[in-house]
């Protein structure tokens, strides 16, 4: 994908024009007055959300995409506008070298062979003995023949090297068909690439139903693939991660859903590919699925351009008896391997309030699927869909099933996992309708409700480190040099975790005063260390999102700490030049720290130096002049940017 298509995939052009022109929705388009010529008696000018697309039919004339938009509104040229919308879209520009180009090739053949291996899988399930099966087993699931040519789906034949033989016969290199994932390596290695090169590779798919797998926007990705024989493991095998396939990054059936989304204004999200393509067949086509990992942030945005409700859809056991409500970010889950689903409330709602998304929860019938739901009844499913609950309400209703809700300690254990989620949101009328709810779900008085405190001494002992002075208390204001450096880097990896796309700018700051990059000896605690090089690999990588490779790198303690951290950092200053200011006096301030400590060492060696009549005094010394030429453009640096930020207002 070039970065103007990931651009365009994340920026949604409606929110975009909303910012300066008003929009009015008529029918699936909007329409408002051109910007670029006087008039206020015909709305001429037309936003066309389906193909991401402006026009004015007015006195301009003119039309085109956001880069258009963009372009002209401001009056920049092209290059300007590709800086500001990548920066706006939270993307790293980088040189169209002769790599990227070569890259890019390579990504358009990966497309085309796949293609090609769609007709195969088709071919196989379709024409062969072994394919009638497959065929068979879709139509018992409901599927008709149109159905299974809209989506492709084919068979992989059970054998180690039919796959790999036929794209051979065709031309196709080892290295291609390892890099569009459609063959494994073994273990020892791949072969010679004369005479056994067959025996180093087999093919990965074998006697497995065949889903193709597109990106938004058509083009082909990968393959799921489920089992026919029930003695097989795993039940379902993705492609693995290659050049265009990222599991974390694709929603099945986007490409297929998107004007169904716009339409209705509302995405479903299901489980399976089978969920997904017989809501289709029954004419519910606004559902996709995460393909078995837990919803990511990437996923949200791309559902972002086109519909800011979504529902989803889970089944009885994710969301009642394993509705765990951990901390966790982004849910840890490995590509190949068939897990339970993880439903991550708390995840969730970050998701929702970063997004300004509005994401409800649904539970199907017990031991069924949404396919099943469907073929049963589709009014049904509609009125499942219907009775979709907020984040918080479902939680606090998958909790109560099955339980006493009028003993004490149901009643206290429901409020501890409950008021947490509450106490994320950060619309705080929200937050004061849910604890009302909650109040009246427990039937317990509002007042106790508040005061209650569900974290564990030991969890209050660390949160008592984070947490700000009441302003009821009075105490005095603490000033940056007061701070404890724990507390200090606590603060600014805290404001990194909300606001990771800081991190650019923050090492642009640097570098425009002469100063080195953020890097890991910019902190003292070994945690803290370890977050920010998890950041720097997460810049280094391109299969995700760089919060999503930190997040899904951590280990559970670290995790734990990334709470606290973003516990510390509840409520930054919206205005985010304030908030980056504030970044930039606390990391300075923790390298001025850490220069006064090797100053003072530093002196202390040329005065051992001098009394033992050690030559190295003269290197000492020579070196403290670096070190205070280090301290003289920190200082420097630190004026520019003011104590406007309450968080470490001197």
């Amino acid at each position: 994908m070039s970065i103007t298509d990931d651009i365009k995939d994340r920026i949604n052009i409606v929110d975009l024009v909303s910012e300066s022109v008003q929009l009015r929705r008529t029918g699936k388009n909007y329409t408002g007055f051109c910007p670029f010529h006087p008039n206020q008696r015909t709305p001429a000018f037309v936003v066309f959300p389906d193909t991401g697309t402006w026009r004015c039919f007015g006195q301009c004339n003119e039309g085109g995409d956001i880069f258009q938009f963009v372009m002209k509104k401001e009056g920049w040229d092209f290059s300007e506008t590709l800086r500001y919308l990548a920066e706006r879209a939270g993307l790293q520009l980088q040189a169209q070298t002769p790599e990227a180009l070569a890259a890019a090739e390579v990504h358009d053949h990966l497309h085309n062979l796949l293609e090609a291996a769609v007709i195969f899988y088709r071919d196989q399930m379709l024409n062969t003995r072994a394919g009638k099966a497959a065929l068979e087993y879709l139509k018992k699931r409901g599927l008709n023949e149109a159905t299974l040519e809209t989506f492709g789906l084919g068979y992989a034949p059970d054998s180690w090297d039919v796959t790999l033989k036929h794209f051979r016969g065709k031309g196709h290199s080892i290295d291609e068909l390892l890099s569009a994932g459609l063959v494994t390596e073994r273990e020892a290695g791949r072969a010679h690439e004369k005479g056994a090169q067959e025996a180093g590779v087999y093919d990965r798919f074998r006697n497995r139903i065949m889903f193709p797998i597109r990106d938004g926007r058509g083009r082909m990705a990968g393959f799921g693939a489920r089992i026919l024989n029930p003695d097989d493991v795993p039940k379902f095998l993705n492609s693995p991660q290659t050049p265009v396939f990222d599991k974390g990054r694709l929603l099945y059936g986007l490409d297929r859903a998107r004007k169904a989304i716009r339409a209705q204004d509302q995405a479903v999200i299901v489980e399976g590919y089978l969920d997904v393509i017989a809501l289709h067949q029954a004419g519910f086509e606004n559902a996709v699925s995460p393909m078995g990992t837990a919803l990511s942030e990437s996923q949200l945005y791309l559902l972002k351009n086109f519909t800011q409700r979504v529902v989803l859809a889970l089944d009885s056991d994710a969301a009642g008896d394993k509705a765990t409500l951990r901390g966790l970010q982004i849910a840890r889950q490995a590509m190949d391997r068939e897990q339970d689903p993880v439903f991550d409330a708390r995840g969730l709602l970050r998701h929702e309030a970063r997004l300004q998304a509005d994401i409800r929860v649904t539970t199907l019938p017990a031991g069924m699927d949404p396919d099943e739901v469907v073929n049963r009844d589709p009014a049904e499913w509609q009125r499942i869909l219907e009775q979709a609950q907020p984040i918080v309400v479902h939680v606090m209703e998958a909790l109560a099933v099955g339980r006493d809700v009028q003993d004490a300690k149901v009643k206290s254990e429901i409020a501890a996992q409950v008021i947490p989620l509450i106490e994320d949101l950060p619309n705080p009328i929200e937050r004061d309708t849910y604890r009302q709810r909650l109040a009246r779900f427990l039937r317990v008085d509002e007042q106790t409700l508040m005061a209650f405190n569900p974290q564990p001494r030991r969890q209050k002992a660390r949160a008592a480190r984070f947490a700000a002075p009441a302003a009821s208390e009075k105490q005095p204001a603490v000033k940056p040099a007061a701070m404890s450096s724990y507390t200090l880097e606590a603060h600014c990896l805290g404001i990194l975790l909300r606001k990771p796309n800081l991190l650019y700018l923050v090492d642009r700051h640097l570098q425009e005063n002469g100063l080195a990059r953020l890097a890991p000896d910019d902190f003292e605690h070994a945690d803290h260390k370890t977050i920010i090089r998890l950041f720097q690999d997460s810049l280094d990588q391109d299969l995700g999102e760089p919060l999503d490779f930190v997040m899904n790198n951590m280990s559970l303690p670290l995790m734990d700490l990334a709470d606290g951290l973003l516990a510390r950092t509840e409520k930054l200053d919206p205005n985010e030049e304030r908030v980056l200011e504030d970044l930039m006096r606390g990391l300075l301030d923790l390298r001025r720290r850490r220069l006064h400590q090797e100053l003072d060492y530093q002196r202390f060696l040329i005065e051992e130096s001098q009394v033992q009549g050690d030559i190295r005094a003269t290197q000492h010394l020579q070196y403290m002049v670096k070190l205070a030429e280090a301290k003289r453009r920190i200082d420097y640096a630190m004026k520019k940017y003011s104590s406007r930020s309450p968080a470490l207002r001197s």
